[in-house]
């Protein structure tokens, strides 16, 4: 007997899934990214109380919406610190950055004005040479000096800070692990030196080559500053806070969590002690810290759905609805929730804003609640994972199954145990998830190769038996359980009855599209009957289908399924009811075919939408419940210009719609020069097309999508048709494109772009949008960057349309005014308004 060499021993085996799994974990981030989300659950498996002495006043939406859009003036964040300072409150810390002044457009001829008054004011006082003195004169210079006053917001703030006398306020030298090259460009204000650690520099965390500073008027003035920024971890979240940074080996300034709360304990920067890479104390407090001089703090969990510390809107303090009163002696944060104006941050519970995390890092250091990894923790991993490796080399391949199991269980139970275990008693991080992984992939490898690989092809049936498994493999098939057909017809003997069962199995999988599991079944049967009918090359076509993604997928899927269809050696494929004849084209959201009814011979278009690929689990569910609610709205729509909707489905991994088929295409050609349609014509479709929406919008079925692409004309019968209702709804889901907004962004709304709830107006701006570009060929809104187009659309107004087409008649400018206005009450209120306002334009000519 040959004697087996030491490669087929299960100890090898070992030895080869602990050298790969290392080299895996040395040249990825997969096992530090299972470190850092561990590190996560053991945050949220504790339970700690934040200081109560800690509140956060949010600028959020609702204080937008009613003080006015971003950035205020800074006069109200002065009445702001007026009255939280009137209220006694111990700390106000900003995350406000004032890198720049803030100058009234007013305020430059106020200045010119009072230097021309001063001018002659001191030639009239002086006397030495007579100057005729208006006699109003004397009058306008307190009125000007008061409208300096007003103007001057800069200055109104900093005598609140001054007054106040507890402001911190917060700047940005770009802090990260990279020591920087060089020297500063410039060294750091005097106004700044003030909040410098006394001490040499830590060298942990460094300043960026472009720091940030609040401008001299408010720095002067503020009780202190202190670094806001954030250091992310690979994965993108944040887990760890600054303490101190590292002003190029000259300086290191404080965090701004540490100067809030320095100064909430009445001490200073000189009072903060830095041991670099071990802890930072600050009065009787000591915060441990990482080799790089950070901490890291605890994140306190939500209670019954409200936030942990205590959060008011801006407004409701700013208009008294929330007495300031409630601050007193408190530690009041103010800081920007708000969706487009707070950076959103991922944190182990959750996503925070930055005066969010600086509330926690804040309240962390005042309770001394921290997490830490000692010095000791690495020596601790690495011992765990050698134990592991020896126990998978030279102890589990003597186990027979059981005693394994339990003896790989009992490691798993302790390795895991003590990860959280420590987490939870005395906050310590030790990283244990490579061993704990290593020691899963080890036993589940070498179980397969020692029990489940050995005993393959061992199983035997009797005759009874076999024609069990058929017959239970053929029921399973009829009800559409292909999967359970398969698995049951493997159990079988092989017989000419059995292939053709498989065979047939194989079909019903090319139908669905299926066709891995197509390319599976012919190949069993090609390895016990390689010339049964033409299993070789239905095996070959299945295997080339199964390399690409299924219909509607990608454009090599498309184009294997358009060569099979086309060769007339395929069946053609089957979508719910309809039969598949070709493809018609690519949409932003699938693929269209031309599909047939046999029940009725009608021909229709089908548009798909591989849900699956886009979404898993319950969001697939949700995405799906959405599809079908959508397609039945769009569905009830009954105009001559909406494009009617026959049928909604669902097949495996593509949602589908069933609609009418028609002639010509859509506008896209149509917005570009040389290709405008003649004016008339234009305005005849959108005419059709205000109607159509006005009939939608009635139903309460918004498009949310509308540009030339939706719409569909026939040159020939002159008749537009609007596509797609509510199509774009679909692929909103917050769990999977948190922040993202529906429809196409050129031809957005600016309340849709803004995440708000949008109504029909919404529709009638994006129809706007349309008319202007295929007016004269441009769009009115354009950006370099997606944020430049939607601060163009926000913000700015669209060219005169006449400047690209002066063939325009004139009232087309004022027509794309009201239909382009930025406040939805300013724009058309309906389709047929927009409809009807056209129709009455193009009578005056």
């Amino acid at each position: 007997m040959k004697k087996e060499g030491f490669w087929s021993k299960d100890w090898f085996f070992a030895l080869v899934i602990v050298v790969v799994v290392l080299g895996i974990s040395m040249t990825t981030n997969t096992f530090s990214a299972l470190e850092t989300k561990a590190y996560d659950w053991g945050v949220s498996a504790t339970s700690k109380s934040p200081s109560d002495r800690v509140a956060v006043i949010a600028i959020d939406d609702q204080s937008i919406a009613n003080l006015g859009r971003w950035p205020w003036s800074r006069e109200i964040h002065a009445n702001m610190i007026d009255k939280l300072a009137a209220a006694k409150v111990k700390v106000i810390g900003s995350t406000v950055f004032f890198f720049e002044p803030q100058k009234d457009a007013g305020l430059l001829y106020i200045n010119k004005l009072l230097e021309v008054y001063g001018k002659n004011a001191l030639a009239a006082d002086e006397g030495a040479k007579p100057v005729p003195v208006n006699p109003l004169l004397a009058e306008f210079g307190p009125i000007l000096q008061e409208a300096e006053q007003s103007l001057n917001t800069d200055r109104r703030l900093a005598e609140s800070i001054k007054k106040a006398g507890n402001v911190v306020l917060p700047l940005n030298l770009g802090a990260s692990v990279i020591q920087p090259n060089g020297k500063p460009d410039t060294p750091l204000p005097d106004y700044v030196k003030g909040s410098v650690v006394p001490g040499p520099a830590a060298g942990g965390v460094f300043a960026g080559d472009r720091p940030g500073y609040p401008i001299e008027q408010l720095g002067t003035v503020a009780t202190s500053v202190g670094d806001l920024s954030l250091v992310t971890d690979p994965d993108g979240g944040v887990r760890r806070d600054i303490t101190t940074v590292d002003f190029f080996g000259v300086q290191q300034l404080p965090s701004l969590a540490l100067a809030i709360a320095a100064k909430s304990l009445n001490l200073a920067a000189r009072d903060i002690k830095v041991v670099g890479g071990e802890s930072v104390t600050l009065g009787n407090l000591r915060i441990v810290t990482d080799d790089a001089g950070m901490m890291f703090p605890y994140f306190y969990k939500d209670i019954n759905n409200k936030a942990a510390m205590p959060i008011d809107s801006f407004y409701d303090v700013y208009s008294g609805k929330i007495p300031a009163a409630k601050y007193q002696d408190k530690i009041v944060l103010i800081g920007a929730t708000a969706g487009g104006i707070g950076q959103q941050t991922v944190t182990p519970i959750g996503q925070l804003s930055a005066v969010e995390t600086l509330a926690h890092s804040v309240s962390s250091i005042l309770q001394q609640h921290f997490f830490r990894t000692p010095s000791w923790g690495i020596w601790v991993s690495l011992l765990a994972l050698v134990i592991v490796a020896a126990y998978l080399i030279a102890v589990l391949p003597r186990l027979r199954a059981g005693p394994a199991a339990l003896l790989t269980l009992g490691v798993f139970v302790l390795l895991f145990g003590t990860h959280f275990g420590l987490m939870m008693g005395p906050g310590i991080w030790v990283q244990l998830m490579l061993p704990l992984s290593l020691l899963l992939i080890g036993h589940a490898l070498l179980t397969t190769k020692r029990f489940l690989m050995t005993e393959r092809g061992k199983e035997q049936s009797d005759i009874a038996g076999a024609e069990s498994n058929r017959m239970l493999g053929l029921a399973f098939q009829q009800q559409g359980q292909l999967d359970m057909a398969f698995d049951k017809f493997r159990k079988c003997p092989v017989d000419e009855q059995v292939l053709e069962n498989i065979y047939s199995l194989a079909l019903d999988f090319e139908r669905r599209r299926q066709f891995n599991k197509a390319e599976s079944a012919f190949m069993y049967i090609n390895g016990h009957e390689p010339k049964f009918r033409d299993v070789a090359e239905r095996m070959n076509r299945a295997k080339a289908m199964s390399e690409t993604i299924i219909l509607g997928g990608s454009a090599a899927a498309r184009s294997a399924q358009a060569t099979m269809m086309l060769s007339g050696t395929g069946e053609k494929p089957m979508l719910g009811r309809y039969t598949i004849e070709r493809e018609l084209g690519k949409g932003a959201m699938g693929v269209v075919y031309l599909g047939k009814d046999p029940k009725i011979g009608r021909e229709v278009a089908i548009k798909t939408m591989a849900l699956s690929s886009e979404f898993e689990g319950d969001e697939l569910q949700e995405a799906k419940d959405r599809f079908f609610r959508e397609a039945e709205s769009a569905g009830k729509l009954d105009h001559p210009n909406i494009v009617r909707i026959f049928d909604a489905g669902d097949e495996h991994d593509l949602a589908y719609i069933a609609m009418e088929f028609l002639k010509g295409k859509d506008l896209v050609d149509n917005t570009k020069i040389p290709n405008l349609l003649a004016f008339d014509e234009m305005v005849d479709i959108f005419i059709k097309v205000g109607s159509a929406l006005n009939h939608a919008h009635e139903q309460g079925v918004f498009h949310r999508d509308i540009k030339p692409a939706n719409i569909m004309y026939d040159p020939e019968s002159k008749i537009p048709k609007v596509a797609d209702f509510g199509i774009a709804r679909v692929t909103d889901s917050s769990k999977t494109k948190t922040g993202m907004v529906l429809g196409t962004p050129s031809y957005m709304s600016p309340e849709q772009l803004a995440g708000k709830k949008i109504d029909g107006r919404s529709d009638l701006f994006s129809l706007g949008v349309s008319f202007y570009q295929m007016a004269c060929g441009r769009l009115p809104f354009t950006g370099e960057s997606m944020t430049q187009l939607m601060f163009a659309i926000a913000n700015e107004r669209q060219a005169d349309i006449r400047e690209f087409n002066p063939a325009l008649p004139e009232w087309v400018s004022d027509f794309i005014e009201q239909a382009l206005a930025k406040d939805v009450e300013q724009r058309f209120q309906s389709g047929n308004e927009f409809a009807n306002a056209l129709k009455v334009y193009r009578q005056m000519g």
